[in-house]
């Protein structure tokens, strides 16, 4: 008896502790229904595998019988030769053309839906709050107040840009409270655009999050797979340092995936958090991003799932990046660093606007092609051989971008920033209007900032089907990103965060301060 209990337990072995053990464990199902899951998705693949081995099994089969031979000779002996090589050619030109399509074609990538982070009223941070709040905090010198009021009156920021409720505590600068920053605007935000579009946690398959100066350990990913309990295979990527234009890189990686892995989901964040990088300097090239940086965020749904086409709004057509990390100008313009008493802080230099400048030349240089009417295209193309090769003195063309898109998105980086692009893209001021809104109303919200000018959009104007959007961001580094969404659908869009906004009340703010544009011309 008991050698036949020895043998039994010998052939049912007890697995080792580290290994599921499948016949007891109800997790088990789950691995098993995605293996067939990813089975399902490659079934295509998995089906054209056997019928091109049976295929050619056949054909040697034939020759090794000699079939194949005798169907040669039985047609060289009559008209067939011809008629039979032209018809096995087209069908080897055809075979290889339909595959081609199959297999080199990119997926469709689809824009289902966004949302934006709406702050509740106590988080309004009116320029009298500002101020106590700096003065209350009893790290600023009298020259550093009236340096921030100045800027504050002329930052073309309104009443209702918001921050967060203990940030004028500096003992409140804690990993802690970054923490909940993070949580408070990013899981309202992720949890409205899963509604929106009715898709579970776990049907996302791919999780980018961009956030430049809060990394903490585990990652901002690993905080939203926490809350939301997505799956365990979700492809996850967090981006770090990327600064101010994050998001269309953020945007350019999904697509990326989405190129790799069919039939997927991906959710992509952007925010930027104010807690644990509030400066407490009185160095001036510092003080500027506690002036215009305030709270936001955005969460975008991307799919490349082709029955998405109907109810999605957007689908991407280009994404373009410039990095000029190369030139010690550009590098240096955003810099996180420490000043003279070891306060950290991010320090913009006096090249900023310069290398902008430049880094949007190049961005617009690449993207022109893609994007521009032939007509602009030949203008351009012969004022470029009239320069450079018959070296004719004339200034340089620069095309007429509107009418290239239709609305364009202008990251939020200050009035400046936003005066300069229209002048230099000789844009129509109703199309800069809305990025103009963005900043009145929420400041600079870092990568998040062009996702409420799409919002604004959205809300007031409408799209039509077949509208190109452009989105502008620029960045540390320093670089410049872009990227073009075709709008699929006509019509308008409510976004609670755009409720109850008086654009009078912000033409007649902004209408009281100095033009950038005209102050140049």
């Amino acid at each position: 008896v008991k050698s036949v209990y020895h043998l039994r337990k010998m052939s049912n072995p007890t697995p080792p502790s580290w290994i599921p053990d499948y016949r007891r464990s109800g997790v088990a199902l789950k691995y098993v229904k995605r293996g067939y899951t990813t089975i399902c998705t490659h079934f295509l693949t998995i089906l054209l595998i056997p019928i091109g081995a049976s295929v050619t099994l056949e054909l040697l089969n034939l020759y090794q019988s000699g079939n194949l031979v005798e169907l040669l000779s039985v047609a060289k002996q009559t008209d067939l030769t011809i008629n039979l090589v032209t018809l096995v050619a087209c069908l080897v030109v055809l075979a290889a053309v339909l595959l081609s399509y199959v297999f080199l074609k990119n997926r469709p990538v689809y824009l289902v839906d966004f949302s934006v982070w709406v702050p509740p009223s106590d988080w309004y941070t009116p320029m009298e709050r500002f101020i106590s709040g700096s003065l209350n905090s009893k790290k600023f010198t009298e020259e550093s107040m009236t340096f921030q009021e100045k800027i504050l009156a002329r930052s073309g920021l309104g009443t209702k840009t918001s921050l967060p409720p203990l940030l004028e505590i500096p003992d409140s600068i804690n990993m802690e409270n970054a923490r909940k920053e993070f949580e408070t605007v990013m899981f309202q935000t992720v949890a409205d655009i899963l509604k929106k579009t009715g898709v579970k946690p776990k049907d996302i398959g791919i999780l980018v999050v961009n956030c430049s100066l809060f990394n903490p350990t585990p990652s901002l990913c690993a905080m939203v797979i926490n809350h939301f309990k997505m799956r365990s295979n979700i492809i996850s990527y967090n981006l770090s340092g990327m600064g101010c234009s994050a998001s269309p890189i953020a945007i350019d990686l999904a697509r990326q995936m989405l190129q790799i892995y069919p039939n997927q989901y991906a959710l992509v964040l952007s925010n930027e958090n104010i807690t644990q990088n509030w400066y407490f300097g009185n160095d001036r090239s510092m003080l500027l991003p506690n002036c215009l940086f305030r709270v936001g965020g955005a969460a975008m749904l991307l799919s490349n799932k082709r029955r998405d086409y109907w109810r999605s709004k957007y689908e991407l057509l280009h994404t373009v990046r410039t990095h000029l990390g190369a030139s010690d100008a550009a590098y240096s313009c955003i810099f996180q660093c420490e000043d003279d008493e070891h306060n950290i802080g991010v320090r913009l230099t006096k090249e900023l606007m310069a290398v902008a400048g430049e880094a949007l030349k190049i961005n617009v240089t690449t993207l022109g092609p893609m994007v521009l009417p032939i007509s602009e295209q030949l203008i351009f193309f012969v004022n470029l051989i009239l320069r450079k090769v018959l070296k004719v003195k004339t200034k340089a063309y620069i095309p007429d971008f509107n009418l290239a898109f239709d609305k364009v998105c202008i990251h939020t980086g200050g009035r400046a920033v936003i005066d300069e692009i229209e002048r230099q893209l000789k844009l129509a001021p109703e199309m800069v209007e809305p990025s103009r809104a963005v900043l009145y109303r929420y400041g600079n919200t870092s990568s998040s900032s062009i996702w409420y000018v799409l919002a604004y959009l959205e809300n007031f104007y409408g799209m039509k089907k077949g509208d190109k959007i452009w989105q502008l961001g620029f960045g540390s580094g320093f670089k410049c990103n872009t990227a073009v969404w075709k709008a699929l659908h006509r019509g308008k869009s409510h976004h609670a965060a755009w409720d109850d906004f008086d654009v009078k009340e912000m033409r007649d703010h902004l209408a009281t301060l100095i033009n950038h544009t005209k102050k140049r011309a």
